[in-house]
């Protein structure tokens, strides 16, 4: 039993969905996948071993965070956020435990490399020729030097996103598993953004 006083102030404290409230919630989300980013490249780096598991806690970490910015609200356009975000999370971590992988390599090979041998001379110089190609690249070098940038950053954003179907290839077992545990804990964001049921109030009666 319910009077219309207590039905309208009841329907009027249920949380309404925004704009402001979808805006406060990817911006929670996007520093809730930033902060599981590190995390995992951090487990990877330290331990020297892929640990799947932590896409778990980035799912989590994502859903918690997108529904302490929007006050409780889901919804499906938070679930998709959701998704993107823990997926991206995962997968763009592969850039920083490349990276560390790389240098990691590097050091040993540095050290025992022998010491370069000086540039052999410039038989151009001073006859005044020079190719056209260098002539063009001297023009415009900042110019190339962008392209070349934005180049890589594209390449490594592509090959991130794709690596956890990549690994399948080099290791197909552990890429299963790994690939598995990264939905779930998609999942998990999934579930935790689809917000609360919607509340019928009946009445008055």
């Amino acid at each position: 039993m319910a009077c219309s006083a207590c039905t309208e102030r009841l329907r009027t404290s249920i949380p309404k969905d925004s704009h402001a409230a979808f805006v406060r919630a990817v911006t929670f989300g996007a520093g809730a996948a930033v902060a599981g980013l590190a995390l995992y490249a951090t487990v990877s780096i330290v331990t020297g071993l892929m640990i799947g598991y932590v896409s778990l806690a980035v799912g989590w970490m994502v859903g918690k965070a997108m529904m302490k910015g929007s006050g409780g609200i889901g919804g499906r356009r938070y679930q998709v956020v959701a998704l993107i975000l823990t997926y991206a999370a995962v997968s763009v971590a592969a850039i920083p435990i490349g990276i560390a992988e790389y240098i990691k390599e590097k050091k040993p090979q540095t050290q025992s490399s022998p010491q370069l041998s000086a540039p052999a001379p410039n038989t151009n110089a001073g006859t005044g020729d020079q190719p056209q190609a260098s002539e063009t690249q001297a023009q415009n070098p900042t110019e190339h030097r962008s392209r070349g940038f934005v180049y890589a950053l594209g390449y490594l954003a592509m090959m991130s996103l794709a690596s956890p179907f990549l690994e399948l290839g080099s290791d197909p077992f552990h890429g299963l598993i790994g690939l598995v545990i990264l939905l779930v804990g998609v999942r998990i964001a999934w579930r935790m953004t689809q917000g609360r049921p919607p509340l019928v109030v009946d009445g008055p009666f």
